[in-house]
């Protein structure tokens, strides 16, 4: 399911279960919300939150990934001193943004081109640096972005370890020579959605469309389709060896995971803490991740303490 459909049901979802009283705290739940400093992030830095006495409140959306980046917020804040309270597994987008503009959350893994394209849904910035320029513009004066981590949960076209070895497939542009001889899967929308765009990008005329939803990994796995769109951070990536292409003239636009913050709850210390987690978080590193929260059942708060350990900012 694309990024905005699973929003939308996400929505809709947490209109009927959570209401008003959204902020619940369970601390379990794949991605329905859908590098460089950010202009907004000069603004974080008051004297009212962590480090200084303050409790910040880190918050996630109500899906694996996000609860992993939740916890992986928290304890990188509590081990620099920073009290935290934790409210994991909100909901939707439209629920928990709400809630950080009230001041009940402080702290959210954000993703940079989603969290645009909600606020300015006319916004045609792709790149990492200009998608965070207009979410400068965007946002309200309370809340900042802070810095982009390098790790994006975003489309992709994928292919088997075997093909991309086969055909030296590196980027989405080694698909021209092949792409008449390749069938493509995805949601039952990709092909309406995507099929001029690789045409006119990337000169890509594929054989075949077909429409594998939730079964494109397993469709790259089986042979039934050569290339497929999966998201960067599917956990089947790493379970199946697939190879995400990059994408060189940026179809997919920027979805760096970001901070997206209320700007009285941080101090100095928290914001640094967090940029910190920002500067050491890939695409790849998080794929492995979840593969231990959504393959190997174990639990986030385990598998974020063992990145920050490894990491050193336990």
């Amino acid at each position: 399911m694309n990024r905005s459909r699973r929003a939308v049901l996400l929505g809709a979802l947490a209109a009927l279960a959570l209401g008003a009283t959204a902020c619940g705290s369970s601390a379990s739940s794949s991605n329905p919300l859908g590098g460089g400093s950010s202009a907004a992030a000069s603004g974080a830095g008051s004297t009212a939150g962590g480090g200084s006495g303050g409790t910040v409140v880190v918050g996630s959306a109500n899906f694996p990934e996000n609860v992993l980046l939740g916890s992986i917020y928290s304890q990188a804040l509590k081990a620099k001193g920073v009290k935290v309270e934790e409210k994991f597994n909100i909901g939707s987008r439209e629920v928990i943004y709400g809630q950080l503009q009230s001041g009940n959350l402080t702290v959210l893994p954000e993703y940079n081109g989603s969290l645009l394209a909600y606020l300015d849904a006319k916004n045609t910035a792709v790149t990492t640096q200009d998608v965070n320029a207009a979410l400068a513009k965007a946002l309200p004066s309370s809340l900042a972005v802070l810095d982009s981590s390098p790790a994006e949960d975003k489309d992709s076209l994928s292919v088997a370890q075997e093909t991309a070895d086969k055909y030296n497939l590196k980027s989405i542009s080694d698909l021209a020579a092949k792409a008449g001889e390749f069938t493509i899967g995805g949601p039952p929308e990709f092909k309406s959605r995507r099929e001029q765009q690789f045409k006119d990008v990337y000169g890509l005329t594929f054989k075949e469309w077909k429409p594998t939803a939730d079964t494109t990994a397993n469709a790259l796995k089986d042979g039934s389709i050569q290339v497929g769109n999966v998201f960067t951070t599917d956990p089947k990536i790493v379970q199946y060896k697939l190879v995400a292409l990059s994408d060189p003239k940026n179809v997919f636009g920027a979805q760096n995971i970001t901070p997206l913050v209320n700007k009285a709850g941080l101090d100095a210390t928290a914001t640094a803490a967090l940029n910190a987690v920002s500067a050491k978080l890939d695409t790849a590193g998080l794929t492995g991740l979840m593969k231990r929260v959504s393959v190997d059942k174990e639990d986030p708060s385990t598998v974020a303490k063992d990145w920050l350990k490894a990491n050193g900012l336990a």
